[in-house]
């Protein structure tokens, strides 16, 4: 596959192009440009067309609960999220808990 780079053109005899992209350095999320120049059989270049693509993280992050299995009546005690993570490259910052009240089983 093609390795895109900016204001580099990449060429191909078929008209379409994967555009692949590397786990380690993805496109940053937010609004990306691409155009396409066509030429025919005679060197004729078409005008440009262009398009915007927006890259966002589309991936549900994972809640990681954690918490003592018994504790004290009377006692207070801890809630810990602090493994829970991101898979689509972004960032948790809302840990939202809430008492369901008493469990059933």
């Amino acid at each position: 596959m093609p390795k895109f780079i900016v204001n580099v053109p990449v060429e191909t005899p078929t008209p379409n192009v994967v555009v692949d992209v590397n786990p380690q350095s993805p496109l940053a999320a937010g609004r990306h440009r691409f155009s396409l120049v066509v030429v025919d059989d005679s060197g004729n270049e078409s005008a440009p067309d262009t398009i915007d693509v927006i890259v966002a993280d589309r991936d549900r992050p994972t809640a990681v609960l954690q918490g003592p299995e018994i504790a004290s009546v009377g006692k207070e005690f801890t809630l810990n999220g602090a493994r829970s993570f991101d898979t689509g490259g972004g960032t948790v910052k809302i840990w939202r808990f809430t008492y369901l009240g008493p469990a059933t089983r």
